[in-house]
């Protein structure tokens, strides 16, 4: 096989497929039969005979990017997904052929050298102690850390293990204590619920905190929640607030939670999954102010950040609460040894790690931090713009101005089912993609600003679509 020959044909079509989609050519989304996609890519052949290479690799890759959700067409606008920077897909070639499992240290030392600098360059960021090198001499105090994990769900999950090990250190080898509670807001992600469910703590045991008319924590009714949750027999595990919610972009007010959870020594995780990137922008920054004070946080890089998916921060401002949140035995991998590094596995769930932080490294390290910050300055702002063109139409509505680049409308005449036929239409004929999202109790269309070519101009072309659709579905 020639690598070489094979690594050309496919990047020339994937160059092909960039130029057509940032052209605006072509649809933006296709989604045929599954039975039909399976015969056209000749699936069962290939299993059976092999022989993907040369020009029938060419073939198979021209069909597969013929199927692919195009991400780097301007109008796709429906889902939180980076349009990876092309060093950031190159550095994830990169790490699919090394194949540099680096959980461990001596499986990959590159990967784990960039994980460490990347992990530490976030901490600073929120405003935390950087971990020092293994062997540097540190001060007493505690420092910062974290991981990469593949995925915002599994950051979430991990760094509520984290949380219940402190309060129940005891639940690793005893089994999770049944009065343990977690509080949320009701615009919390899913994945928190989920995490609930798997730690064994139960859902039963999640307690809504009280929220303003766009979702935000109203951080004075907190001390009421707790109480609530202590007289019931409870003991709080964690309070999780977001930065950003998932279905408006809304930002919680992160100092004053902070101090109420500070006041009533409660662990406090921000699911920052979307929205921490705004800490890079001077501009925007303020939206996460008192993050400082939280104890956890999950930072998504293959969101604002332009990487491939996945790569998802978990970052404790104590280091050693993530030490803690494991307990593992295996004795071809912990034992005394010479460490010239350092071994993430002891804080994931993944025993095998891909070299996630390379993958960020090539966006951040081609666009730097001023090109970064400027990203999420022109997607925030282009929210911000399309708000105030759309609210300003007579037959549309928004229910919030943009935080950050999440925008939901809906058109005044049209009921909850016509705006989920709306985004069917649209999606049928391959014009726009956009998602939904129940804000208030209402059925609205949701834009979410990733594809830094994105302009007004898209945001107008996709009224005129919406007005159509409305049209039809009227009819």
């Amino acid at each position: 096989m020639s690598f070489v020959g094979d690594a050309w044909r496919v990047t020339r079509a994937l160059d092909s497929f960039h130029r057509r989609a940032a052209a605006r050519q072509g649809r933006v989304v296709t989604q045929g039969r599954i039975e039909d996609l399976i015969r056209d890519l000749e699936l069962s052949a290939l299993a059976r005979q092999g022989g993907l290479k040369g020009r029938r690799l060419s073939r198979f890759i021209d069909r597969y990017l013929a199927t692919a959700t195009r991400l780097h067409h301007p109008a796709s606008m429906a889902h939180q997904v980076a349009v990876p920077h092309p060093t950031g897909a190159l550095a994830a070639l990169v790490d699919g052929f090394t194949n540099n499992a680096m959980a461990i240290y001596e499986m990959g030392p590159g990967a784990a050298a960039i994980e460490f600098f990347v992990i530490n360059w976030m901490i600073e960021k929120v405003g935390w102690t950087p971990a020092p090198y293994p062997r540097a001499v540190a001060s007493t105090a505690p420092w910062a850390g974290g991981v990469l994990t593949h995925g915002g769900s599994l950051a979430n999950l991990t760094a509520l293990l984290a949380a219940r090990s402190r309060i129940a250190p005891e639940a690793w080898r005893k089994g999770v204590p049944q009065d343990l509670a977690l509080l949320v807001s009701a615009e919390s992600h899913y994945s928190i619920a989920r995490a609930v469910g798997i730690l064994g703590i139960g859902n039963d045991a999640i307690q809504h905190l009280e929220v303003d008319s766009r979702g935000r924590i109203l951080p004075d009714r907190i001390p009421a929640a707790l109480a609530r949750v202590r007289s019931a027999g409870r003991r709080p595990m964690a309070l999780v607030a977001n930065a950003c919610s998932t279905a408006l972009g809304m930002y919680d007010p992160l100092a004053e939670t902070a101090a109420a959870c500070r006041e009533a020594a409660v662990w406090m995780h921000v699911d920052g999954a979307h929205g921490a990137s705004a800490l890079l922008s001077e501009k925007h920054r303020s939206l996460l102010k008192g993050l400082e004070g939280a104890d956890s946080l999950v930072w998504d890089a293959h969101k604002l950040m332009r990487t491939p998916t996945l790569c998802a921060a978990v970052l404790v401002k104590d280091s050693r609460s993530l030490d803690s949140a494991f307990e593992q035995e295996a004795s071809y991998l912990f034992h005394e040894k010479e460490q010239p590094g350092v071994d993430f596995i002891h804080r994931t769930v993944e025993c095998t790690k891909a070299g996630l932080g390379l993958r960020f490294f090539g966006a951040l390290g081609s666009l730097g931090e001023s090109g970064l910050a400027a990203y999420v300055d022109r997607q925030f702002s282009l929210a911000r713009d399309a708000h105030d063109y759309i609210s300003a139409l007579p037959d549309f509505e928004c229910p919030a101005r943009p935080d950050a680049n999440i925008l939901c409308f809906r058109l005044r005449d049209c009921d909850d089912a016509a705006h989920l036929s709306i985004r069917d239409a649209l999606i049928a004929d391959g014009s726009f993609h956009l998602s939904t999202a129940e804000v208030n109790g209402r059925r609205h269309l949701r834009c979410s600003f990733m594809n830094p070519d994105t302009t007004m101009r898209d945001v107008r072309g996709l009224i005129a679509r919406v007005r159509a659709a409305a049209r039809n579905c009227a009819r």
